[in-house]
């Protein structure tokens, strides 16, 4: 059984990684974007308080976040372990989380946290940005969301950190490459792929 928080700035490759890791694992990769979207199509009651929101152009609030987190954790699929995407975002979704793995007496296994030299990153995005004609993601908005990034996960490594739960793995290379990089070191801390 293998739980994980998977963080990384945009452009580090998180979601490749992320369904890399899952397959390796046999886990499922679980993201609030998946989560929202899934529920919003099936018009579940927190599908739809989520979408009204969404409607809105607003932030989904932490206490609906939490509850589409914890209906999705107890899905069977899940029970095996899994690996988290986008969640927790803030200190209070941390505790939660912390509340929710409690109650099934599950706790985390490891924090991955992609690490990437910013300059980096934004050229990368850049590239993409021009290869998807995304006229709109200039170099300001890309740093303004890398410095986004970096002001709202600070706080969740460091409750990590002090948990000595944090994984740091270097993000820029080729993607078997990053892969290898967090096989290695979640094998080392005895957590080792199914496949």
């Amino acid at each position: 059984m293998s739980r994980f928080l998977l963080i990384g700035p945009p452009g580090a490759g998180k979601g490749t990684q992320a369904s890399l890791l899952a397959d390796a694992y046999g886990i499922p990769a679980i993201s609030t974007g998946d989560i929202f979207r899934a529920n919003v199509k099936a018009e579940t009651e927190l599908g739809l308080l989520a979408k009204s929101f969404m409607d809105k152009g607003e932030y989904v609030p932490d206490s609906v976040t939490n509850d589409l987190v914890r209906d999705r954790l107890s899905h069977e699929d899940a029970q095996r372990g899994f690996l988290l995407d986008g969640y927790p975002r803030t200190r209070d979704q941390v505790l939660k989380l912390d509340d929710i793995l409690h109650a099934s007496n599950q706790k985390l296994d490891a924090v991955v946290l992609l690490t990437a030299d910013t300059d980096e990153l934004v050229k990368r995005l850049l590239n993409r940005a021009q290869e998807q004609n995304r006229a709109d993601d200039t170099e300001e908005v890309i740093r303004h969301r890398q410095h986004l990034y970096l002001e709202q996960t600070q706080p969740l490594i460091e409750i990590y950190s002090s948990r000595d739960m944090v994984i740091e793995i270097d993000g820029l290379g080729q993607v078997s490459e990053v892969t290898e990089r967090i096989l290695n070191a979640l094998t080392k801390l005895g957590l080792s792929p199914a496949n």
